[in-house]
């Protein structure tokens, strides 16, 4: 169980909780650190202080925009103690590496470096190490529940299927396999808005030609500054609605209509498109929120478990 445990790869997707603090990181005021040292808690022999406790109020208060609950905060530091103790036992402990592949991932979202990231936090009087403590635990804690706890967290179709006919979409059984490949006609950064309308226009001119996929490969190929990327296939459940209703409105070896972005200007040549029974939008809609159930209600009683059988001395 160690070993299958310990080979778990570490999750780059964060908590809503860390995702607020890192929308809120520019908006919210300066503040200045405390240094006090006493300690509050001692948990299997490892002290949280109150500046630890101070630090974690004022990281909550990003996403909250209120004070802090002391003795929740306390609460959810003593919860991180034990998690990243309970990891240790089963060889589940991240690196500082892996931590700051998390930390560059998130300032990567933020679009800024991971320096910045870290001036930002230290301009609200935040150290770096506060949210890293925070993503430490929580990159623990979900590869132990999913290693410990994989099977048990499966959702099974019949599941879905009568979960789906209790929420009155029995009738959304309609799913496709789409196999398409993404094209973009390069506009340099800084382009004036002329150069850019007349690459649109380039666009919609070619999506008049182009009536198969070998002929989106012969002109996007050999056209300079344009590049046309090798074949995806996605089903109705990973692609967005909106993609999913132009997709199903362009004909098959066809262009999507040109899309201005940060590359240029996009497009996708549509392969083909089948009928799948694989999943549908709603389904997967249902079945990712019933995993999230499971996982929940075992993630908490996994943690009443380990608290249960911790040292915790209150001073």
């Amino acid at each position: 169980m160690a070993n299958m445990i310990k080979t778990t790869t570490f999750s780059h997707r964060l908590s809503p909780f860390i995702l607020g603090c890192a929308a809120a990181l520019l908006l919210i005021g300066c503040g200045s650190p405390s240094h006090a040292q006493t300690v509050v808690v001692m948990v299997n022999g490892e002290p949280i202080t109150n500046y630890d406790i101070e630090q974690r109020s004022k990281l909550t208060f990003l996403t909250t925009h209120k004070p802090a609950d002391r003795k929740q905060v306390i609460s959810e530091l003593i919860d991180e103690k034990v998690k990243i103790k309970e990891g240790k036992k089963f060889g589940v402990d991240p690196t500082a590496s892996d931590i700051d592949q998390s930390y560059a991932a998130m300032s990567s979202r933020m679009r800024i470096t991971p320096e910045q990231l870290t001036k930002s936090l230290e301009s609200q009087g935040i150290r770096s190490d506060t949210l890293k403590a925070r993503m430490k635990a929580e990159m623990v804690w979900t590869s132990l529940i999913r290693g410990r706890y994989k099977e048990s967290l499966q959702v099974g179709e019949k599941d879905v299927a009568a979960a789906v006919q209790v929420n009155g979409d029995e009738k959304e059984t309609e799913a496709f396999e789409y196999k398409m490949q993404p094209i973009v006609l390069i506009v340099p950064r800084g382009s004036a808005p002329a150069a850019i309308e007349a690459r649109h226009k380039e666009a919609e001119a070619l999506r008049s030609r182009v009536q198969t996929c070998d002929e989106a490969n012969a002109f996007f190929k050999s056209m300079q500054n344009a590049a046309i990327r090798e074949t995806v296939t996605k089903t109705s459940a990973d692609i967005p609605a909106v993609l999913r209703e132009v997709l199903d409105k362009t004909p098959i070896g066809h262009l999507t209509p040109p899309e201005v972005t940060k590359q240029g200007v996009e497009m996708v040549a549509l392969c083909a498109r089948k009928p799948t029974t694989v999943d549908t939008p709603k389904k997967k809609e249902i079945r990712d929120k019933m995993y999230a159930q499971k996982y929940e209600a075992k993630s908490q009683s996994y943690l009443q478990e380990v608290r249960k059988a911790a040292m915790i001395e209150y001073r």
